[in-house]
């Protein structure tokens, strides 16, 4: 029998004392999403309302299917600039289109996210390292607040790639394009969000800040000298998907990929973070295929690709949400407000949503973790800094791309040359221990105990073999055995394996035998697939190092 939608188990065990806490996150959760959703629709290139239309209905398909509690999804600003990159350069100058296209987008991450859901696919977000995603975010943030900055500053922006928006930005700026009163609304939003982040007290600097500008400008009549939101088309969300063709749906594949790779990894750590603060357990298959339906309601209903939101969510918990019907309040509010209120954006500055951006783009910013692994790990911190630069100055998806190639390079790197190592009996230390760590250690006359720490397969084979043959040759007593401590291989391919047979070809030659310790069942299995089971037959294989130390002193009589 199908399990229940888990909103349908969250009304079921409802309990009425959560309503009013419910009911109070939601107004406060509203008051958030209205500025926040268009300020995101704008950095993705498109109408402002579309990132209400992004807000309303992805909360309430979330609360049904949603497995997380008090998640709240929504347009997010690390998803705005791959957004743009994918719709604009195909919509050109024409707004419908770019929205029609969006939507196409959402309804094909929803249903990249809804086949993974039923292959189970939720590991692929482990291809996303820490690194990378510092990394893609620190990208997310330089290209967000470039592209912002010509909002801010009161005139239409250069476009094109980063670099061009940065230089066309310093060109105008250098002409006197600059329109002082923009300028200070956007600035001035800066300083009131940031103000009131570092005081002791919670204040919503986001919500004065909009409000305060939209209130000056109404009573000053500044909406003629200001470029402003306009007004917002009075109603509820409709479809808007006219004008796709299939071209467009080819040229959307790519990105359709890379985002639905990004929102759902951003959402899966957000909610797994959530559920380890209540000793709860979210499954990621799950959330994936509620993240896929919330993505293609949002396509169908005039909004874009959307995600968990790092910066709503936290909003939720604070005002005291309980459950998804947090969030539902939340949608109900921002709908009522476009019914009933939609004409007084037409009084909100353009640079005031600007500023908000570039705050959030800020505060996603991240110095520590560079630092961090550049004490740790250069490998790692190589590969934050190239996705960062692919990001940032290659393209949002290109670089995403370049980041998980570099990442399996960098894997496949490690397999290849893995920690190898001799084992030798170490005065009063029971077992057999590396060597190369306590030279102290001594060899057992005429045995060689080697170990090798990775998976063998087709790019290491030889290197393990060599490894075992500069072992035998840097003896100063014949070699009559070697034991191989195998506990750490964890995989054997045909390549490997033929690698194998060849040393111990090489060795019986030599009369040596090759013998092995501690090695897992699924390879044994593996040898006798290969047809391997004849050369090395069970006298070939012991439990332990030290049962097969014991056998070879046995045999030689060195008891």
């Amino acid at each position: 029998m199908p399990k229940a939608p888990p909103g349908l188990l969250t009304v079921r065990n409802y309990k009425r004392i959560w309503l009013k806490s419910d009911l109070m996150a939601g107004a406060a959760l509203s008051a958030f999403l209205i500025p926040t959703g268009m300020a995101y629709a704008q950095a993705a290139g498109l109408p402002a309302v579309t990132g209400l239309y992004a807000s309303i209905i992805p909360l309430l398909v979330y609360a049904v299917f949603g497995p997380s509690r008090v998640l709240i999804i929504g347009p997010d600003s690390s998803l705005a600039p791959m957004i743009a990159a994918a719709l604009l350069p195909l919509a050109g100058e024409d707004p419908d289109h770019a929205v029609a296209l969006a939507g196409l987008l959402a309804l094909m991450i929803g249903g990249l996210l809804l086949a993974g859901r039923i292959l189970r696919l939720g590991f692929v977000t482990n291809l996303l390292s820490k690194p990378i995603r510092v990394g893609y975010l620190n990208g997310i943030a330089v290209a967000i607040m470039l592209s912002q900055l010509p909002k801010l500053l009161g005139f239409p922006s250069p476009g094109g790639s980063l670099v061009g928006i940065a230089t066309g930005t310093f060109t105008e700026v250098a002409r006197g394009a600059v329109q002082p009163l923009a300028f200070l609304f956007g600035a001035g939003t800066i300083a009131v969000i940031v103000v009131c982040r570092v005081l002791p007290w919670k204040l919503p600097g986001v919500l004065i800040a909009v409000v305060a500008a939209t209130l000056l400008t109404a009573a000053l009549n500044l909406a003629p000298a200001l470029p402003t939101v306009g007004a917002l088309p009075r109603g509820l969300p409709l479809p808007a998907l006219g004008g796709v063709s299939f071209a467009d749906v080819l040229a959307l594949v790519g990105p359709a990929a890379g985002i639905a790779l990004i929102a759902f990894a951003d959402t899966s750590v957000l909610s797994k973070s959530l559920a380890a603060r209540s000793g709860a357990h979210v499954s990621g298959n799950q959330e994936m295929g509620a993240l896929g339906m919330a993505n293609l309601a949002s396509g169908l209903f005039g909004g874009f690709p959307i995600s968990g939101s790092t910066s709503r969510t936290p909003i939720a918990l604070e005002a005291g949400a309980k459950s998804p019907l947090g969030g539902v309040f939340a949608a109900v509010l921002v709908a009522l407000f476009m019914v009933l209120a939609p004409g007084v954006t037409s009084y909100l500055p353009a640079p005031v949503l600007a500023g908000v951006v570039v705050v959030a783009a800020a505060s996603i910013f991240d110095v520590r973790t560079l630092l961090r692994l550049l004490k740790m790990s250069r490998t790692e911190a190589a590969l934050l800094v190239a996705t960062f630069l692919g990001v940032a100055f290659v393209g949002v998806l290109e670089g995403i791309v370049v980041a998980i190639g570099l990442s399996l390079i960098a894997f496949v790197l490690r397999a290849l040359d893995p920690y190898r190592t001799e084992l030798g009996s170490v005065p009063d230390v029971p077992g057999y221990h590396d060597l190369s760590r306590h030279p102290e250690g001594h060899r057992v006359p005429g045995l060689v105990i080697v170990r090798f720490d990775a998976p063998l397969f087709f790019a290491n084979g030889v290197v393990f073999t060599d490894h075992i043959r500069m072992l035998v040759a840097g003896t100063t007593h014949p070699v009559h055995w070697v034991i191989v401590a195998s506990e750490a291989i964890t995989g054997l391919d045909t390549t490997a394996l033929d690698d194998l047979v060849a040393l111990d070809d090489e060795l019986a030659r030599g009369g040596i035998s090759l013998v092995f310790a501690e090695m897992k069942g699924p390879i044994k299995d593996r040898l006798i697939r290969f047809g391997a089971s004849s050369r090395f037959g069970p006298e070939h294989f012991y439990p332990t190092v030290s049962n097969a130390v014991r056998s070879y002193k046995a045999a030689f009589g060195l008891e």
